[in-house]
C-alpha cells in the first residue's frame, strides 16, 4: 500500500496508470513555511519533503509520495496564482519564452526520506492579452503553478518542450520509477491490461 500525499487529480491520474494500490491524503502543510532563498531546487525539495514529514506521523510505516511543482524564469519563480489577475500576469511575462518547470518527487517512510528534482523546459508561443483572457477563462488556473497546464487545450500555449510531459503535469515517471522500486513496487509488475 502506497499513499499519495496530495490533492493533485493530475498526480492522482498519472499514479493510476498503474494498478498500484494506493490512497490519496491532503498534507497539513504550509507550503509558505518554507522559505526561498534564490534556490529554486532547494525551494521545490523543501516543499516536497515538508509534504512528507506532515503526513508521515499519522500513518506509520506506510510509503508516502509527495510532490511539488513550480515555474520558474531566470530568477524568478512562478507559484499558484492567488487570482485571475495574478495569472494573466505570469503568463504574460511567459509569453513566446522559455521557461523551466521543476517538480521534487519524495518518498517518506518514517523518518527517512529520498527526493529527487526533475527539470523540464517549455517553450511558449507568442499571444496576444486578449488570448491570455481567454485561457485563463477556459481552465482552472488557481491551483497550478505558472498558472498553466500542459494538457488539454493547455497544449494551445505550449510551442515545445525539452524533456519530461509529465513532469510539467506534476509526477516525472523517471522519479516515480525510482521512489516505487525503493519500496518494493516494479512498475513492470504493475501495468494495466488494454480494456478491448
Amino acid at each position: 500500500m502506497l499513499i499519495l500525499g496530495s490533492s493533485s487529480p493530475r498526480r492522482k491520474e498519472i499514479l493510476s496508470f498503474f494498478k498500484i494500490p494506493f490512497f490519496v491524503v491532503t498534507p497539513d502543510f504550509d507550503e509558505l513555511s518554507v522559505p526561498y532563498c534564490n534556490n529554486p531546487h532547494a525551494y521545490v525539495a523543501g516543499v516536497a519533503e515538508g509534504k512528507g514529514k506532515a503526513i508521515a506521523p499519522h500513518h506509520p510505516g506506510i510509503p508516502i509520495l509527495t510532490a511539488d511543482t513550480i515555474v520558474v524564469k531566470g530568477t524568478q519563480v512562478f507559484l499558484k496564482p492567488s487570482h485571475p489577475e495574478e495569472a494573466m500576469a505570469m503568463l504574460e511575462q511567459l509569453c513566446g519564452t522559455w521557461h523551466e518547470v521543476l517538480t521534487a518527487t519524495t518518498l517518506t517512510q518514517n523518518e527517512q526520506q529520498s527526493t529527487q528534482v526533475t527539470t523540464t523546459r517549455v517553450e511558449f508561443h507568442p499571444f496576444t492579452r486578449d488570448e491570455i483572457r481567454r485561457y485563463v477563462e477556459s481552465i482552472p488556473v488557481l491551483d497550478k503553478s505558472g498558472s498553466y497546464a500542459i494538457q488539454g487545450i493547455g497544449s494551445l500555449i505550449v510551442k515545445q518542450i525539452e524533456g519530461c510531459f509529465y513532469n510539467v503535469m506534476g509526477l516525472p515517471l523517471s522519479s516515480l520509477f525510482y521512489h516505487l522500486n525503493r519500496c518494493g513496487f516494479n512498475i513492470w509488475d504493475h501495468l494495466k491490461k488494454p480494456s478491448f
